[in-house]
C-alpha cells in the first residue's frame, strides 16, 4: 500500500531501529508531536507497527510478510483435511470463535448448514458465512488490517473481553517443538491471545509446513493450547504430546 513520503519516512527508520521515540520522529522530520501521533496511529490501524509508550515498534518482519490472497490455494487439500477434522469438534448450539486466515476459512466452509453462533475477526469467515441460515455472526470490528483481511485494534480486545465460548480455532504462521505457536503481526496476537482466555477449549489449527517456522510474535505456549490439528505430513507428534498439547494427525480425504 501506497503511504505519503513522511508516513515512508516514519517506517524506514523504525524498521531500521525496530524501536524509536515520538521525540525522536520529531526532530528526524522536522514536524509537530501531534503529526508524528497521527502518523503512527494511522500505521498502528494499518497493523504495520505497535504503539508503546511514548513512541512504537514494528509490528512484524515486513520482509518475510505474505498478503492472505497470495496464501490462498496452498496446501489446500492439507487446509481441507484439518477442516473436516476440526467440524468434529463443533456441537450444534455452540458458541466458537473463528479465527483469519485460509485454513479457519476452510473450518467456516465445513460448519455451513449447522446451528451455532459464530465469533469472528475473519473478513473472510463472514464472506464464507453470511448467508449461512443457522449461523449467527459477531464481529466485534475495530481496525481492518487489510493484509490479512481481519480486524485488530484495542476496540476488538475489548469487544472480545466480555464473551465466552466452548472453542476456539486459531491459525499460526509457525509453531515449534517447544509448543510456541506464532504469528506474523504483533497487532494479530493480541487478539490471539484475549481469544485464548475466553476459550474453553483452545484449538491451534495449522498445516505441516507450518512447523518450524520463526515467526514474529509468540501467542501462545504450552498450558495455553489445549490440541493442535494438523495434517498427515507432521511426524514430530511426541515432542507436543510431551508439553500438554493433544495432537491430531487430520487424515486425508476429498476435498
Amino acid at each position: 500500500m501506497a503511504h505519503s513520503p513522511r508516513v515512508e519516512s516514519i517506517l524506514a527508520i523504525i524498521s531500521r531501529k525496530r524501536s524509536v521515540s515520538v521525540l525522536e520522529l520529531k526532530e528526524r522530520l522536522g514536524v509537530s508531536e501531534v503529526t508524528i501521533r497521527k502518523d503512527l496511529d494511522y500505521l498502528e490501524s494499518e497493523g504495520i507497527i505497535v504503539r508503546t509508550h511514548g513512541g512504537a515498534t514494528m509490528a512484524e518482519d515486513q520482509r518475510v510478510m505474505r498478503p492472505v490472497g497470495m496464501r490462498e490455494g496452498l496446501r489446500q487439500e492439507e487446509k481441507n483435511a484439518i477442516a473436516r477434522s476440526a467440524r468434529e469438534y463443533v456441537a450444534e448450539g455452540e458458541t466458537i470463535f473463528l479465527d483469519a486466515g485460509t485454513t479457519c476459512r476452510a473450518i467456516a466452509h465445513e460448519l455451513r448448514g449447522m446451528s451455532l453462533q459464530v465469533v469472528t475477526t475473519s473478513f473472510d469467515v463472514i464472506e464464507e458465512l453470511a448467508d449461512a441460515e443457522g449461523i449467527s455472526l459477531y464481529c466485534p470490528g475495530g481496525s481492518l488490517r487489510r493484509e490479512s483481511r481481519c480486524f485488530i485494534g484495542p476496540a476488538a480486545i475489548e469487544a472480545l473481553e466480555n464473551i465466552q465460548v466452548q472453542s476456539c480455532f486459531l491459525g499460526a504462521t509457525g509453531f515449534t517443538s517447544g509448543g510456541n505457536f506464532a504469528t506474523q503481526n504483533a497487532n494479530e496476537a493480541q487478539i490471539k491471545r484475549q481469544v485464548l482466555k475466553m476459550s474453553k477449549r483452545r484449538i491451534i489449527a495449522a498445516d505441516s509446513s507450518k512447523y518450524g517456522v520463526s515467526a514474529f510474535s509468540i501467542y501462545a505456549r504450552p498450558g495455553d493450547v489445549d490440541l493442535l490439528i494438523t495434517d498427515s505430513g507432521f511426524v514430530d507428534s511426541g515432542q507436543l504430546l510431551s508439553l500438554g498439547i493433544e495432537v491430531l494427525l487430520a487424515p486425508p480425504g476429498e476435498s
